[in-house]
């Protein structure tokens, strides 16, 4: 078996940490896919754990343990047929990279669209822009499914955290698609994502023209290309957002996903998926990128955050939406495996 990201970096001062919620408080179910974000250099940060109300079962290795439906399926309460997502803000304690003072996102004066399978704001990324906290992340509509981005502002104290203001982004060209999501943050650009690597593709939030909608549960507005640059590479054809865009030394970096699909015998889904460091110059031309690679040996592991750390990265994960994982990586580490 290959070896892990995490198993490599050990060997050279990295380490792994739980991301661990009282469990009682979140009635016995999952949280996973955590984001983290600097408040203050090397001092203070937050983080975001999505909490699902699901199991995620998925069969590992040779799956021989594979559920009626296949090797991947989900597990819900029999009362709530949705795959319902709730989020919890949280301080970093530093000294054990632990979490301290969950709060749940109170997100009571937004109504819930009508609700599809999916329930409730996913994968958010947190940032810090013009002195505000936002996160942003995927949600689905009704009657299809059909996504877009939502960017909530954040209102966040040491006993609460509530959602001030909300409103979702259409795509710059295709108005018409269907799932926007996994758009990468990008840090020290306020309201700018890296929507796609390859050809890439960073685009703008037009906050300025936000609309209103009858239904009150959010805003609308426009968004804009702001770089294209038309090159595509076989290997990046698959490469979707994962973390925010960090910058680091004269650079931008950020750890993408791709996803490996295919089909059983019984014509059950099932996927495996994999991660890459992607690093770009300031002008947003790709001057490295890593192999593909597994942060444990799970099939399903999906990177929501990373930042910086005095002599290292904190990269955020989740494991088969089953658990949420803080990764501490030196910066050392990173630059031999980058090659820069």
């Amino acid at each position: 078996m290959e070896s892990s990201l995490i198993s490599r970096a050990m060997d050279k001062g990295g380490s792994v940490h739980p991301l661990l919620i009282d469990s009682s408080c979140l009635g016995h179910l999952p949280i996973c896919n955590p984001s983290i974000l600097e408040l203050e250099k090397d001092s203070k940060y937050l983080l975001n754990l999505r909490w699902v109300a699901y199991y995620l079962h998925h069969s590992e290795e040779k799956q021989k343990y594979q559920t009626p439906w296949g090797p991947l399926c989900y597990v819900r309460p029999d009362q709530d047929p949705h795959l319902r997502t709730e989020n919890y803000i949280c301080d970093l304690n530093l000294d054990s990279m632990e979490v301290e003072n969950p709060r749940k996102i109170d997100t009571r004066f937004f109504q819930e669209p009508t609700p599809w399978d999916f329930v409730g704001l996913e994968d958010i990324r947190l940032t810090s822009w013009n002195g505000n906290i936002y996160g942003s992340g995927v949600r689905r509509f009704a009657p299809d499914g059909k996504g877009r981005m939502q960017i909530s502002k954040l209102d966040i104290s040491k006993k609460s955290a509530t959602e001030s203001e909300r409103f979702f982004v259409e795509a710059p060209v295709d108005k018409d698609s269907y799932c926007e999501k996994n758009w990468m943050a990008v840090l020290d650009k306020p309201f700018n994502f890296v929507k796609w690597c390859s050809p890439l593709e960073v685009v703008e939030a037009n906050t300025s023209d936000l609309a209103d909608t009858s239904e009150a549960y959010g805003s609308f507005c426009s968004s804009s290309i702001k770089h294209l640059k038309d090159v595509e590479n076989d290997w990046a054809s698959g490469q979707r957002g994962g973390s925010q865009v960090i910058p680091y030394k004269n650079y931008y970096v950020a750890v993408t996903h791709e996803t490996d699909g295919w089909h059983t015998q019984k014509n059950d889904r099932d996927a495996s998926y994999y991660h890459r460091f992607l690093v770009w110059d300031k002008d947003w031309n790709l001057v490295k990128y890593s192999d593909r690679f597994k942060f444990m040996h799970g099939k399903i592991e999906f990177c929501c955050g990373m930042a910086s750390y005095k002599d290292s990265f904190l990269i955020t994960f989740g494991f088969q939406d089953n658990s949420a994982n803080l990764f501490k990586m030196p910066k050392s580490f990173f630059d031999e495996y980058v090659g820069i």
